[in-house]
């Protein structure tokens, strides 16, 4: 079974029945999960640019997107324009099947892992991850990588609440810290 026929059969009645929903409607779902890869070392040497493109596109199975720079910080010798990351946003069943990937095979991989956060939500429904190997992920041939890379993780759902959010996540299986 699927998780988003998880999500359908046993999580949206859960939901209701805790947070007193009248409408299935009103249960909170994931709209969508971000994928980034800050690649600071671009500045000096653009070609690091590629490897982290590379990970992020095995990682996901969906081509990324370059970021660059907003504005310029001399003190970082950035200019605005610069290349300087790479960002994945994944909806739909590829969201699902990574979200599903994450929970079940990823996290369990990290090493002296207790579980993960529970008070990095951003205060409208949103939790953000932050991973510092790029190993860990099943994908990834620890041979061919050039470079150890962290990424940042964003789940956005329709959540209104911190409280909402925490509650699909854990019905959805994130292995929340006590």
């Amino acid at each position: 079974m699927g998780l988003k026929e998880h999500y359908r059969s046993d999580v949206v009645p859960q939901l209701q029945k805790r947070l007193n929903y009248t409408s299935i409607m009103e249960a909170p779902r994931l709209e969508k999960i971000v994928v980034n890869m800050g690649v600071g070392e671009a500045i000096q040497n653009p070609k690091a640019m590629d490897g982290a493109v590379n990970d992020l596109a095995q990682i996901t199975g969906q081509r990324p997107v370059i970021t660059t720079a907003s504005k310029s910080i001399a003190a970082f010798k950035l200019r605005e324009g610069m290349k300087i990351g790479c960002k994945v946003t994944l909806r739909g069943k590829r969201m699902y099947d990574f979200f599903s990937k994450l929970v079940n095979i990823v996290l369990p991989r990290v090493r002296d892992f207790r579980g993960i956060s529970p008070k990095a939500f951003d205060g409208r429904g949103n939790y953000t991850l932050g991973l510092r190997e790029q190993v860990i992920f099943p994908e990834i041939d620890f041979d061919q990588i050039d470079k150890v890379r962290g990424m940042n993780i964003t789940v956005v759902t329709t959540a209104k609440t911190d409280e909402e959010a925490r509650e699909l996540l854990k019905l959805m299986g994130m292995p929340f810290r006590e």
